[in-house]
């Protein structure tokens, strides 16, 4: 059984897909969305789905589907198995970020580590908080850790602030548009 008793190592772990590449593109948040504040962070997305989960009023039309649809977006970004066009697609602004992605595929860290989403509060009706526990070897690293899911192209995604917020945990902080 792994245990991560350090909440940097498990960051770093956890961060090791956002490790800079020379050649890899920024991951600039160009002001779509608004996010929580840095905390172990990240947050999910889902397929487009907008009947189930367009929003409407203060939050989406169909809390549940948004939800399930955030859930799955959120463990897809996390998967070490799942493809980069997968990863691209959960992400907010994730066609800017394909290199970095692409990049991270066969990164030993990267295969450790997922999430287990516990909660999700709609917060407007575009932006959700997201709790989850990330997991490094199938064993909490974070639990209870907080992120943002952002409704943007009609899916609900892991916003840009929140996988930045876990480069800046994971102590890099030169991460291009973090």
């Amino acid at each position: 059984m792994v245990r991560v008793r350090h909440p940097r190592t498990a960051a770093w772990a956890a961060a090791a897909m956002l490790i800079l590449v020379p050649a890899a593109a920024g991951c600039s948040d160009d002001g779509g969305s608004t996010s929580a504040t840095p905390t172990p962070s990240a947050t999910a997305s889902a397929e487009p789905s907008p009947s189930a989960s367009a929003p409407a009023g203060n939050g989406p039309a169909d809390p549940a589907a948004a939800k399930a649809e955030i859930e799955k977006n959120w463990t897809t970004f996390f998967d070490p198995q799942a493809s980069t066009d997968a990863k691209v697609s959960t992400l907010e602004n994730g066609d800017q970020l394909r290199p970095l992605l692409a990049a991270f595929a066969n990164d030993k860290n990267a295969a450790q580590t997922s999430v287990k989403v516990t909660d999700v509060q709609f917060t407007s009706p575009t932006e959700a908080t997201v709790t989850y526990d990330l997991l490094v070897g199938g064993n909490p690293a974070l639990p209870g850790s907080k992120g943002t899911a952002v409704y943007q192209d009609q899916t609900w995604k892991v916003s840009v602030k929140a996988l930045c917020a876990l480069v800046k945990l994971s102590g890099n902080a030169a991460a291009p548009g973090c």
